[in-house]
């Protein structure tokens, strides 16, 4: 799996480091969304499809 972000859709809602906090982080001057693993390990799979999937500016796209 790769994870592709959009900083410019980032709305810094927050969700996708609730969710999956070893794949995502958020800057803290504006909190837009920071990616930590381009390539997540398999165990995190699910949690960063529920990330994607919980943003609501739709910022995050996954390859797999």
């Amino acid at each position: 799996m790769q994870v592709i972000i959009d900083q410019d859709k980032c709305v810094g809602s927050g969700q996708c480091v609730l969710s999956a906090p070893d794949v995502f982080d958020q800057r803290e001057e504006d909190g837009i969304v920071v990616l930590l693993a381009e390539n997540p390990p398999q165990d995190a799979a699910e949690a960063v499809r529920e990330a994607a999937a919980l943003c609501p500016a739709l910022a995050i796209a996954l390859e797999e």
